[in-house]
């Protein structure tokens, strides 16, 4: 049985499809407006969410498919204390499949271990958020008509982002990928995110501070919100939060053809006069996700009814480790076990956050 937790659960052939299915609903969405009838999506969000919530119902209406769950932890029994763990078992027993989305980093993963139905990772912490990849994914192919021989650049927020990490985790298996990446010194990538993915895939990246200056060198520009609900520090937050602006004066250098790109929501990050040029892609955007969702629906369904059994993780793990990311899933529930990955490399990574073991 198949879930998606990581853009990278799936290959490149497979991301393909989704799109070509993707492509096939936006041009014939009668074929599909019954495919999942008598199917139910369960929708379990535990932080605020206003497209990825109300794309992924869209989606499973859109489909001819029945839509329950809750929008807020403080509605489910997560606010008398259940654990994911138990809280996947029981929506089991309700659902055909799963959306989680989750302000601890490894939630989706846990639930998915212990769904009996597919789990969609609908984005946890600062961690991953695929299914907004799938969206960017679609409305790259769309404006640009490919995937590969691009210059990307990444703006704002690249250390708690999750929608830029699983960006680059997707795009760093096309050919002919150049990566921009643009923020203050605090914000940066993290480092394991550059080696791992980056640099193991070879793939050319620059780090600058200045987005005027990457700016006639780049075919998609994706702006970031600094997230002011990923900082413990109000006064941090505060002074970094107006770090980048995009005006339509700042675009005056950029190429005709250049794609802007928003995981949205927008705080200031981008001028609302930015909106009228043919260049920004945002909204676009956010109608690419329901399609690329439906598109993974229909496919994760489809998967479970063929091999309805749990697949074991194909890697090394060691047990004698304990994760000390107070963001990680381990920290809120005490008795799920600390699992670590053993990389190519020889580190040791948590299999929820992907935190480096100290």
């Amino acid at each position: 049985m198949r879930s998606l937790i990581s853009i990278m659960d799936f290959s490149v052939d497979e991301l393909d499809d989704l799109i070509h299915t993707a492509m096939d609903i936006i041009d014939r969405p009668h074929e599909y407006s019954q495919k999942c009838r008598g199917k139910k999506l369960a929708t379990l969000f535990f932080e605020p969410s206003t497209r990825t919530r109300l794309s992924f119902e869209a989606a499973m209406y859109e489909l001819g498919g029945n839509v329950i769950g809750f929008s807020e932890a403080g509605s489910s029994s997560a606010a008398k204390g259940e654990s994911v763990a138990d809280t996947a078992k029981v929506i089991s027993c309700y659902a055909d499949i799963i959306a989680m989305r989750h302000p601890m980093e490894g939630a989706p993963l846990v639930a998915s271990d212990n769904a009996t139905i597919p789990v969609i990772n609908a984005g946890d912490g600062g961690h991953n958020h695929p299914t907004q990849t799938l969206a960017d994914l679609l409305t790259i192919y769309r404006e640009k008509g490919r995937l590969g021989n691009l210059t990307i650049g990444l703006c704002g927020d690249l250390k708690y982002g999750r929608t830029v990490h699983s960006l680059i985790e997707a795009m760093s298996r096309y050919e002919g990928i150049k990566i921009v990446l643009i923020s203050p010194d605090e914000l940066r990538l993290p480092g394991y995110v550059k080696k791992e993915i980056l640099d193991r895939h070879h793939i050319p990246f620059e780090e600058i501070s200045s987005l005027e200056e990457a700016m006639s060198k780049l075919d998609i520009l994706y702006m970031t919100r600094i997230q002011r609900e990923r900082f413990s520090n109000m006064e941090e937050y505060k002074r970094l939060k107006d770090s980048y602006i995009l005006t339509p004066e700042k675009l005056k250098s950029a190429k005709e053809d250049m794609c802007i790109l928003h995981p949205l929501p927008r705080v200031n990050e981008i001028s609302v006069a930015v909106d009228k040029d043919p260049r920004a892609c945002y909204f676009k955007q956010a109608l690419n996700g329901k399609y690329m969702r439906m598109a993974l629906i229909l496919k994760l369904l489809e998967d479970a009814a063929c091999s309805p059994v749990r697949k074991t993780r194909d890697m090394q793990t060691v047990k004698n480790l304990r994760c000390q990311n107070p963001r990680c899933i381990t920290s809120a529930e005490q008795e799920l076990e600390h699992i670590f990955k053993r990389t190519d490399e020889g580190i040791c990574r948590c299999i929820y956050c992907e935190k480096k073991a100290e």
